[in-house]
């Protein structure tokens, strides 16, 4: 089956994808839900194992994934070798998250790949950075996690470290890849040539970090653990209701105020305690407790309509079935369905980038383990003996 466009934003670029497990994985299918030609190019199995790094039915392969196609093939080998740099002449991009010496002793570095396409980019999403003193270490979320500082403002103070309830560090890096690729297909178009593009998990963890980082960066101050409080703008926090908790945004004067007068406590507004977000970040425990004191007499449900209605951020700390049952969640399609041949119509997490024009769409489940290998060795001018040759030497 020939590539059949997710969208038409991306469609006449080709990506060659060599990545595993998620931060590659994440970068890629932001191109591929828009349209662009993704070869997902893995490892016969007469090689190795299913190289995707998890069960291929599973949930978390289905949807990192779609909207590709998969062709096995044995870099490793000369005739496999062979076959790639020949896709490599019509690529548009290779994403690839080895270990930063793999690519070169594979010979699908920058450079060698520039030799054959001068027009190609070449995304590597690498745990700590291409090189310096910790290139060569494996990377991993939750160490990304910890070294990025992420763990150490995560959580109650006293509690030791926490880390994130998701894979923070691979998503973000795997974004800023996608956005990496976006620049120099841009800059391309200028400069009539490709460059190698690159991000790391240690990095992203830290860019992610945002105004905490910042913070320590402008001024010194080492964040530490807050719980469910904002680190500097008060009250921001989760807050017990009279069936559950509640989030409450009421940082700065003018929202501070209207959380005051929605709660009827006005007095609020004077207390030297609560003046100013110094203040009230200096008296948080005094402030909560009293914030909850009022809360205890009504629903999260209740506050949070009471709430919102006086201009005052509050929001439901949902579990995940309550996420997706949630109707402004309906509402913007956060959850998409996708035919799968062998396990039906299932649903996975949708394109969160909106286009009014070129949409993204779910136009095709993941390809199970070398599906389109023929077809795309049949575009390359391979005959079906030659490919039956090729397989019978482990090369596809």
């Amino acid at each position: 089956m020939p590539h059949i466009p997710a969208s038409s934003a991306l469609k006449r670029f080709r990506v060659l994808d060599l990545s595993r497990v998620r931060a590659g994985p994440t970068c890629v299918k932001q191109l591929a839900d828009f349209g662009a030609d993704v070869i997902k190019i893995e490892m016969p199995p007469s090689v190795e194992a299913d190289s995707m790094s998890g069960p291929r039915h599973g949930f978390d392969m289905q949807n990192l994934h779609r909207n590709k196609r998969s062709m096995t093939l044995n870099l490793k080998s000369p005739e496999g070798l062979a076959i790639f740099r020949k896709l490599v002449e019509k690529a548009d991009v290779v994403v690839e998250n080895y270990r930063p010496d793999v690519k070169f002793r594979l010979g699908v570095d920058y450079e060698s790949l520039k030799k054959v396409n001068k027009r190609i980019i070449l995304a590597s999403v690498s745990g700590f950075g291409q090189d310096g003193p910790y290139a060569t270490r494996p990377g991993f979320d939750q160490i990304a996690q910890g070294m990025g500082g992420f763990m150490s403002v995560t959580g109650f103070p006293g509690q030791g470290p926490v880390r994130a309830g998701a894979a923070v560090a691979d998503m973000t890096a795997g974004l800023m890849a996608a956005l990496g690729i976006m620049t120099a297909l841009l800059e391309r178009e200028v400069s009539g040539e490709g460059q190698w593009v690159q991000s790391n998990l240690l990095h992203a963890q830290i860019a992610l970090l945002d105004f905490q980082a910042a913070r320590y960066l402008m001024t010194g101050d080492v964040p530490r653990q807050a719980g469910n409080d904002h680190p500097v703008s008060m009250p921001t926090s989760a807050y017990k209701t009279k069936d559950g908790y509640v989030n409450v945004a009421a940082s700065g004067d003018a929202i501070w105020k209207r959380f005051a007068k929605a709660v009827d406590k006005e007095e609020w507004i004077e207390r030297e305690e609560f003046k100013e977000d110094t203040g009230r970040s200096k008296n948080r425990k005094l402030l909560g407790e009293e914030i909850e004191r009022v809360l205890a007499d009504r629903t999260s449900a209740e506050w949070i309509e009471m709430l919102n209605e006086a201009g005052v951020p509050s929001g439901a700390i949902n579990s995940m079935d309550q996420v997706f049952a949630d109707p402004q969640v309906k509402h913007i399609g956060a959850a998409a369905t996708v035919r799968h041949p062998q396990l039906g119509d299932i649903r996975i997490i949708n394109q969160a980038v909106t286009l009014t024009r070129t949409p993204a769409s779910m136009a095709r489940a993941t390809p199970e383990l070398g599906e389109h290998t023929d077809e795309v060795l049949a575009d390359l001018g391979y005959t079906a003996a030659q490919i039956d040759a090729l397989r019978a030497n482990k090369a596809v």
